[in-house]
């Protein structure tokens, strides 16, 4: 869904009490919002409570809803602020550490023609991924799976969007690299017409 959807269906849910509206935008949000709040709080029963709790504080206060300019990004603070309020309750820190996050990144799933030609590709690039430092692959998902803006992804994690642009670039230069060396480009000999090498 693009960003006019999105906002048209924030409308409907706020003006309306549309309860069609406000299903499509959790049907939209929830799997990326569980796997962000799993890799907080590791347990997959708390964090599908999280996520179903903020999103039944958002339909209670659906009037406001309006007013939230990014709600992509309303709701994974607001999922991050839940988890670390669990966390702290459960007595741990409440700091959110990006080094402690374990995030099981999406696999890439393409159609199945796609599949038949590329599998081993693909698993070699999901490995690569599953291989990043635990920060980097936080930053990554939230980036390049989720479609967060570096902005978005620094306050999601209280870095600067410049630290966010370097794990970005880090994590597509670890890829690339193992990519590389698992299937390396042939070396032809080029020369430039007229130009003796």
């Amino acid at each position: 869904m693009n960003d006019k959807e999105i906002q048209a269906l924030q409308e409907q849910v706020a003006l309306s009490d549309d309860q069609q509206a406000f299903k499509i935008l959790f049907k939209h949000y929830y799997t990326t919002l569980f796997q962000f709040a799993v890799s907080i709080v590791k347990v997959r029963e708390v964090a599908e409570e999280i996520v179903e709790d903020v999103f039944i504080k958002v339909w209670d206060k659906r009037r406001n809803l309006t007013e939230i300019a990014n709600l992509r990004l309303y709701l994974y603070v607001a999922v991050k602020h839940h988890c670390l309020n669990h966390v702290t309750r459960r007595g741990n820190t409440t700091e959110l550490d990006p080094d402690q996050l374990d995030v099981v990144c999406a696999e890439l799933v393409p159609n199945p023609e796609d599949l038949m030609v590329a599998s081993e590709l693909l698993q070699r690039v999901n490995r690569s991924i599953h291989e990043l430092p635990p920060k980097c692959r936080i930053v990554y998902k939230l980036v390049k799976e989720n479609g967060l803006s570096y902005k978005e992804a620094g306050e999601i994690l209280n870095i600067s969007p410049r630290t966010v642009e370097n794990h970005i670039a880090a994590a597509i230069k670890k890829i690339a690299s193992v990519l590389d060396a698992d299937f390396p480009l042939p070396r032809k000999s080029f020369t430039l017409p007229g130009v003796k090498n």
